[in-house]
């Protein structure tokens, strides 16, 4: 049984970069929980932005039932 993972992707308001994160169940919860919205970091820049977590992993958005 494979253990379900959730992607996280995003642009750098800033330089546009793309990032992408893969993380399980457990990474999601331990390390943004169920907030609406989520604090990164461009790892080309270092600009700190903020961005909607529906945008950035709907699929996390749906598990969590952030629009109940």
């Amino acid at each position: 049984m494979t253990r379900k993972k959730f992607r996280i992707k995003t642009n750098c308001p800033q330089c546009g970069c793309s990032a992408v994160q893969n993380l399980s169940h457990e990474e999601m919860m331990e390390k943004y929980g169920d907030v609406p919205n989520v604090e990164l970091e461009c790892g080309e820049c270092l600009e700190k932005y903020e961005t909607e977590m529906k945008k950035a992993c709907p699929e996390w958005d749906s598990e969590c039932r952030m629009d109940d």
